[in-house]
């Protein structure tokens, strides 16, 4: 296995690597211990494919409209997250029944009503103060002007309730007292199709301070198979792991190494790729701080930004495991000795 990682780190800094950066790959690698990987496997196994299609099929149903920002369906939308929340058990990061960080319309745009990132927290038992937040946006495009919705199921239902079932997993494991050393935000964002906004927003108001913010793992369509895969389902793309941490990066390819074996694949990585995911989704708002940042794709499919975006046509076996993958990375962020740190920043 290491053998394989090692590998791995050196098709990522080139051939033309010096002896001393190949050493403090291989030194990272020997060095990561995976934390309770029976506990691991065990709470991560809690997720599945049918209560993610359950959810899916509610989220990104015609009642909600599309998700159009400040819209009434979006609105119904951060009221299903609220309540799927409150009847887990699962707090809010403030007081009571309160999980909606208000963006006002004046940060949105004239053209939109105040919408709403809405907020869980699992707070951890060692280093409560230290965050790792996972994030997926709720926000679609809403309903075309001859009445086709575009109801988002991919983009980024999948993203939304995969959160859901992590979140649900870690409150167990905490319940049954296996709760994550560091906490845990459970952050879904409004506001992304129309430029990143609700990001933007909780990184100029953050609930929690940013430089105690380890990391962020955001997830953005993670539900179906693009065109490169019709017949290799078992991949996902990884884009930014190694941008601003060597760490987190190699974190990711041991946790799945040792638990999933997915093709991770780092096509979309490259600072001259011409699609520039990296700079599309909300994990770029945090990267631009300083804090290490996944950002988990499926690649884009015929049904992109259409209104035939819907729950029939997610792989659900494909994104059970990708959202498996995400947990347990964030389980090893949180439980680690050490918190990872900014090393290219």
């Amino acid at each position: 296995m290491k053998f394989l990682l090692y590998a791995s780190a050196l098709s990522f800094v080139g051939s033309c690597a010096t002896i001393s950066h190949k050493e403090k790959i291989q030194e990272i690698t020997d060095n990561i211990t995976i934390e309770q990987p029976n506990k691991i496997l065990e709470y991560a196994n809690t997720i599945t494919a049918a209560e993610l299609e359950h959810n899916l099929y509610i989220f990104s149903s015609d009642a909600f409209k599309g998700r159009k920002v400040g819209s009434p369906g979006q609105k119904l939308a951060v009221n299903f997250l609220k309540n799927y929340y409150i009847s887990e058990g699962i707090p809010s990061p403030f007081e009571g029944t309160n999980y909606f960080q208000i963006v006002p319309k004046s940060f949105i745009g004239s053209d939109y009503n105040d919408s709403e990132n809405v907020l869980a927290f699992v707070k951890g038992s060692k280093n409560p103060e230290d965050i790792i937040i996972i994030s997926a946006h709720h926000d679609h495009k809403g309903i075309e002007k001859d009445g086709e919705i575009n109801n988002g199921a991919d983009d980024d239902g999948s993203g939304t309730v995969a959160l859901l079932e992590m979140a649900q997993a870690f409150k167990k494991a905490k319940d049954e007292g296996y709760g994550p050393k560091r906490s845990i935000l459970f952050l879904h964002l409004t506001a992304e199709e129309i430029g990143l906004l609700g990001s933007h927003y909780y990184i100029q108001n953050p609930i929690f301070p940013l430089t105690n913010t380890i990391a962020n793992l955001n997830i953005d369509m993670i539900g179906r198979v693009d065109k490169y895969h019709k017949d290799h389902t078992n991949y996902i793309y990884l884009i930014g792991s190694d941008r601003l941490s060597t760490e987190l990066h190699y974190i990711s390819e041991t946790v799945n190494a040792t638990f999933f074996n997915l093709e991770l694949n780092y096509k979309y990585n490259s600072e001259n790729e011409h699609n520039r995911y990296y700079y599309r989704s909300d994990h770029y708002n945090f990267a631009q701080k300083g804090i290490p940042v996944i950002f988990y794709f499926n690649g884009e499919h015929e049904d992109y930004h259409l209104p035939t975006d819907t729950p029939d046509k997610i792989n659900y076996p494909v994104l059970e495991k990708r959202t498996r993958l995400i947990f347990a990375t964030a389980w090893q962020l949180a439980n680690q000795e050490k918190a990872i740190i900014a090393d290219k920043y």
